[in-house]
């Protein structure tokens, strides 16, 4: 059976972001993230693999001590355990898929 989910009705990730829950399984999880202009998630890090897809405007990744611009149409992969922090430098909005791989 195929289940078709909408941004608006997708549920809400529980911290203070405007993220939804696309897609959840046991083996991966498909955020919707939204950034306003200078929003930022701090550094920390996760027990599982994380893709990055930019979707709309501009962020800034940083990896342990590794910088990377992150433009529409592109991807980028973080491991396991790393740390990391996403910001929005730009005076867009920017919006980006996070797919969470356990």
């Amino acid at each position: 059976m195929l289940k078709l989910t909408s941004l608006s009705d997708a549920p809400r990730v529980p911290f203070d972001l405007d993220g939804r829950i696309m897609f959840s399984s046991q083996k991966v999880e498909m955020v919707h993230l939204t950034l306003k202009p200078g929003e930022k998630i701090p550094m920390h890090s996760n027990p599982f693999e994380v893709v990055f897809y930019l979707l709309e405007g501009e962020l800034e990744l940083i990896v342990n001590s590794d910088s990377v611009t992150l433009i529409p149409d592109s991807t980028v992969h973080v491991g396991i355990d790393e740390n990391r922090s996403l910001e929005n430098k730009a005076a867009k909005i920017a919006r980006v898929l996070v797919i969470k791989v356990f």
